[in-house]
């Protein structure tokens, strides 16, 4: 299983999903928002995974200038405002090849590793 969990150390829900991964001894790979980011590759990936961009923005960040301007702009320019305001995406973001999450979701973090096995 190739996993790679992009979030924030601040973040409980990121700490939750590194909990949960390492309880059941599943290898993953961190990514810190802070320090690297998601690719136009992988947010793209991660898009079309969860069913579009807006379901990547966290209605609660604390940059609510960065929030408003992803929020309002037309949905073809969504991606790249993301892509340069990675601040306002909900955390964790999981993915497991071609399938991700957003969030903290346990219940289908337990079907990928069923699956796997």
């Amino acid at each position: 299983m190739n996993l790679q969990i992009f979030g924030t150390k601040k973040s409980s829900d990121t700490r939750k999903a590194e909990r949960f991964f390492k309880e059941r001894g599943v290898k993953y790979q961190y990514i810190d928002l802070n320090e690297k980011g998601l690719s136009r590759g992988e947010l793209s990936g991660v898009c079309r995974a969860v069913g579009g961009a807006e379901k990547l923005i966290d209605e609660n960040c604390r940059d609510a200038d960065a929030l408003a301007l992803v929020k309002y702009i037309s949905a073809e320019s969504r991606e790249d405002m993301l892509l340069r305001n990675q601040q306002v995406l909900r955390q964790p973001i999981v993915r497991s090849g071609r399938q991700a999450t957003v969030g903290y979701c346990p219940e289908v973090w337990k079907e990928w590793i069923k699956n796997e096995k």
